[in-house]
């Protein structure tokens, strides 16, 4: 269950001094010290953090291979200008050095707090340890060293056809696509080229990460980035190692919304017969970041009204009199008004930690969903200062 569940790589994870105590030095590596075919998707926020830079710039020089990924906690290094850039050079180049490859043959991560300059002597001071460290048992600590706000490390393997992905990931707010406020790391034993692989990850980011919507605020940092050692050959069936990302993506996603920072409620809001899947999409999202409508999860209020004006507000083909909602499969309302329903089934239902809630707007076949949260006192109190 960990990101070394893939034949062909190991990880570790130390304690180097960014955080008072926690681990926080993190790596993932190729069993052999090679680079191998991967690939990444990062975030669309055009205030970049430096370790994302770093990262797409290391790909494109090497035409899309790796052989590790360093990753810290407690210091996102980002609004750092040239030294942030520097120095996620410096974190690529020291693991480099200790692996005897070439520091583009790295790719780095980081998250924590944005705009304060990173302690980079700590992390380079702690690089020989975490690389040492490293062992095909060292997923479990890799994943712990990537943890902020997180309350439990997240992590997921998937096997199919012979061959495994496994993943580890970090995030629990500022989670909105495109992706959220999350870092992954993915390794599969499937022999792939580049930009098979690319195209599965996106297509499994599209899935899940990008389906993710807590609070609505893009991460600078947001980073999903796949290695594939080979060791299992090729793929019987092409769609094995597709499926087999999209499932861990989509388990990491999934991890995420049950940890964001002060949920009590799980959320899956669909939308479905929109004039179109992009209609569909922009009314799922503009109801998942309703304030107005979060406040009423976290109240197990099932306030329909809310997720209709959200909708007849999002810019896409709407008609009252052709909508419906319900919740957990309750119709509670019909044709834009309420309509006589088991309310103690809804009760039951809105009590509960994971919540359904679908409108068909009547207008054609499109349909979408996202995964979304309650708003609660817990997340005000822990983001009322900087975190």
């Amino acid at each position: 269950m960990s990101v070394t569940a893939a034949r062909g790589f190991v990880a570790a994870g130390v304690h180097c001094g960014v955080k008072p105590a926690d681990p926080d030095l993190s790596l993932v590596a190729t069993a052999t010290g090679e680079a191998v075919p991967a690939a990444a998707v990062f975030t669309a926020n055009k205030m970049t953090a430096a370790p994302v830079l770093t990262s797409r710039a290391h790909l494109e020089a090497t035409g899309g291979r790796a052989a590790a990924v360093v990753l810290n906690s407690g210091n996102a290094n980002a609004a750092t200008g040239g030294p942030g850039r520097q120095h996620a050079e410096q974190m690529c180049a020291g693991v480099a050095t200790e692996l005897g490859r070439a520091a583009d043959e790295v790719l780095v991560c980081s998250t924590g707090l944005i705009g304060i300059p990173l302690p980079i002597d700590a992390i380079l001071s702690g690089i020989p340890a975490v690389v040492a460290a490293r062992s095909a048992e060292g997923g479990v600590d890799a994943a712990e060293a990537i943890r902020t706000t997180d309350t439990f490390r997240k992590e997921a393997a998937v096997t199919r056809g012979g061959l495994t992905v496994g993943g580890m990931a970090k995030g629990a707010a500022m989670l909105a696509p495109h992706m959220a406020t999350m870092l992954a790391v993915l390794t599969t034993d499937a022999d792939v080229d580049h930009a098979t692989l690319a195209d599965h990850l996106r297509a499994g980011v599209d899935r899940s990460f990008n389906r993710l919507v807590v609070d609505g605020c893009m991460s600078t940092n947001d980073t999903v980035i796949i290695l594939a050692s080979g060791v299992a050959g090729a793929p019987d069936d092409p769609r094995d190692l597709e499926l087999a990302i999209a499932e861990v993506c989509e388990s990491l996603a999934s991890q995420m919304a049950r940890d964001a920072e002060g949920a009590t409620k799980v959320v899956r809001v669909e939308v479905r017969g929109a004039a179109s899947d992009e209609d569909a999409d922009r009314g799922a999202r503009a109801i998942a970041t309703s304030q107005l409508t979060k406040c009423s999860w976290y109240g197990c209020d099932p306030y329909w009204g809310r997720v209709a004006s959200d909708l007849g507000s999002a810019g896409i083909a709407f008609d009252p009199d052709r909508l419906s909602v319900s919740y957990g499969g309750v119709v509670v309302a019909r044709e834009g008004v309420s309509v006589a329903h088991d309310e103690d089934a809804v009760a039951t239902h809105m009590a509960d930690r994971d919540l359904s809630i679908v409108a068909d707007l009547g207008l054609g076949d499109g349909t979408a969903h996202v995964l979304t949260n309650d708003l609660t006192h817990a997340y005000v109190d822990e983001n009322m200062g900087t975190s």
